[in-house]
């Protein structure tokens, strides 16, 4: 199964662990970690889980087909 969307739910503190694990598709934005547009999450499928895993507040979710 493809990863097919990926999102950050409200209440993310910003800790940094998604862009730790996954600089190709979280970075920083003003109030909350944002994923990037226009990236290709079947390349990163791996980071992608184990970002929304470690997630303290598990903010982190994700689709798949």
């Amino acid at each position: 199964m493809a990863i097919t969307k990926v999102w950050i739910e409200p209440g993310c503190i910003m800790c940094a662990l998604s862009i730790d694990t996954c600089h190709a598709i979280f970075e920083e934005g003003i109030d909350s970690t944002v994923v990037k547009p226009d990236v290709d999450f079947t390349q990163h499928e791996a980071e992608i889980k184990e970002a929304a895993e470690g997630c303290p507040v598990e903010v982190i979710k994700y689709e798949e087909e």
